[in-house]
């Protein structure tokens, strides 16, 4: 005898498009109306909305410019409105590109904070402030954050934050006067930003001409220092965390957006320093930043002058797609050479990275983050206790040494990675191959903060409409999503990590702290909320009930 199947319990149940409708707005509602900063997110916030901050901003007069805060909701915002056709959509991204606006650098770009405090205002070099004079290049640390503050590129920062004007300046028919000139300075700035042999530095407070050689290829150094020079490493050439990729794909962007010619010319020279960036062999990857030699160079205290397994695959994602966008060969010659290296750096099968959340499943290829440059000896970075005082700079009380071994690492810093997109750069590669290049140019509508990495995918059909159903029902009364997590909170006096077992005592009693344990003190005496408010599960909850929408015609 034929069953029926069993009714879904309530919490799998699919959604109707009329109750998704009133979910997304009433979600968008409480966001732009109960958490927004006249445009502006941070990363989390607590529940009762009390605090909120980010990495680099805290507090209720900045918000951030870093990915997972501002440009990510505004894009999201965006993304809605292009699958609903709704216009409070748009006008929701264009309060957060008019916050930007209101943040953009003389120099053209964004930091990673926006301050709106009137008064701190005054001491951050803000274009539409008027706060442009000279300021010097170099600062020092303990100055105010202000006075310190440079357009970076570090962290996606300022390509993010570009795309989502170029985008909002599109969707408005380019006729918001104030973004659709911002989002013009930034480009020719950036421009002009550009070093003569096609790369850029990490950040930059102005656009002078380095005068530094156009075409020189990289090359091993005869030496290089085992400890860390110091933190000057803002104008090295930087392919760390990406940041020439995103800038060369944001130029890609806008030659379709605004029909420029010349802002592919600029993609086109920063993929030509891709190329002279390849090391000879016997290391054909990419190294995470250059200095003015062509030697891989430091970046911070735990990025030596090496080869990199991330940013190389990295890199190869782009040549990909300026193959794609160019149909120039040139830009598909690297990737053989750097397929069979990075194939041949297979991490041993008996290291923690192939331990249970060790990033790198039994029998993957596992690539380090950093290879020694001649030897292609594994590199590591020793666990090290961090302190901060109030909100300062932090300080580190021991470690961060380089090593060959991977035990006692630091944790807050990815030394392995997994190969899965060197698989996917080499299938691309030998698909494209045989491929008409007029073919196989990207969709003229291009998605995310980081379009060359891949589109976001959705789940479709029932799947999407009982995941839709699900995030409807998750609403809290107000129209927002809660979860685990602690976002801290104000006043944090004293933060201390761990980096071997120690004993806290307070008054009379002792209490231990583990290995990579955190201590965080706070001034009052209400604990820090447990549940929290995030901007990143906001964005990705609305998009995927657009994408629900959009599915179903609705």
């Amino acid at each position: 005898m034929a069953c029926s199947p069993a009714p879904e319990g309530p919490e799998k149940a699919a959604a109707g498009p009329d109750e998704v409708r009133r979910a997304l707005k009433q979600a968008v509602e409480f966001f732009r109306t109960r958490v927004s900063n006249s445009g502006g997110y941070h990363f989390r916030y607590a529940t009762d909305l009390s605090y909120g901050r980010s990495e680099a901003a805290y507090g209720p007069t900045q918000v951030t410019v870093q990915t997972s805060g501002t440009p990510l909701v505004g894009m999201a915002y965006l993304r809605t409105y292009e699958a609903t056709a709704d216009p409070y959509y748009l006008e929701a991204a264009r309060e957060t590109a008019q916050l930007l606006v209101r943040g953009q650098h003389c120099s053209g770009g964004w930091d990673y904070i926006i301050e709106l405090d009137p008064e701190r205002r005054r001491s951050y070099p803000y274009r539409v402030d008027g706060h442009c004079a000279e300021r010097p290049d170099s600062v020092p640390e303990d100055s105010s954050p202000g006075s310190r503050a440079a357009s970076t590129l570090d962290d996606n920062v300022t390509q993010g934050a570009l795309r989502l004007l170029m985008r909002v300046d599109r969707e408005l028919e380019f006729r918001d006067a104030e973004i659709h000139e911002a989002s013009l300075f930034a480009l020719d700035q950036l421009a002009r930003a550009q070093y003569p042999n096609g790369a850029w530095p990490q950040r930059f407070r102005d656009v002078s001409d380095s005068g530094l050689p156009a075409a020189r290829s990289a090359a091993y150094p005869d030496s290089w220092p085992r400890e860390w020079p110091g933190p000057d490493y803002r104008h090295h050439y930087t392919l760390n965390d990406n940041a020439i990729l995103d800038v060369i794909d944001t130029f890609l962007e806008a030659a379709r957006i605004y029909g420029e010619p010349r802002y592919r010319e600029v993609a086109a020279k920063g993929g030509d320093f891709l190329l002279l960036a390849q090391m000879p062999d016997p290391q054909p990857a990419w190294a995470q930043q250059y200095d003015s030699r062509m030697h891989p160079a430091w970046g911070r205290i735990f990025e030596p002058p090496s080869v990199t397994g991330s940013e190389s695959q990295a890199v190869l994602q782009m040549l990909l797609v300026l193959y794609r966008e160019t149909g120039l060969k040139k830009y598909l010659e690297p990737l053989p050479r750097a397929i069979e290296y990075l194939r041949k750096s297979d991490l041993p099968a008996d290291g923690p990275w192939r331990q249970e959340g060790g990033r790198c499943g039994p029998g993957a290829l596992c690539l380090a983050r950093f290879y020694e440059l001649g030897t292609n000896r594994p590199l590591f970075i020793t666990k090290g206790s961090r302190i901060r005082l109030e909100t300062g700079p932090s300080r580190l009380l021991d470690g961060y040494e380089l090593s060959y071994s991977p035990e006692s690492v630091i944790r807050h810093y990815g030394l392995w990675t997994d190969g899965s997109r060197l698989e996917q750069a080499e299938q691309e590669y030998r698909s494209l191959l045989s491929q008409d290049p007029a073919a196989i140019r990207r969709p003229e509508r291009l998605q995310g903060l980081s379009p060359w990495r891949g589109e976001t995918r959705y789940p479709s059909g029932p799947e999407l409409a009982r995941l839709a159903g699900s995030l409807v029902r998750s609403l809290d009364p107000r129209g927002a999503w809660v979860e685990e997590g602690s976002v801290g909170k104000a006043d944090p006096v004293v933060f201390l990590f761990a980096a071997e077992d120690m004993v806290v005592t307070i008054d009379n009693r002792t209490i231990p702290l583990n290995e990579n344990g955190r201590l965080t003190v706070f001034r009052g005496d209400k604990p820090p909320l447990e549940r929290i408010l995030s901007s990143r599960t906001f964005a990705r909850n609305i998009e995927t009930l657009a994408a629900y929408l959009s599915e179903t015609g609705q």
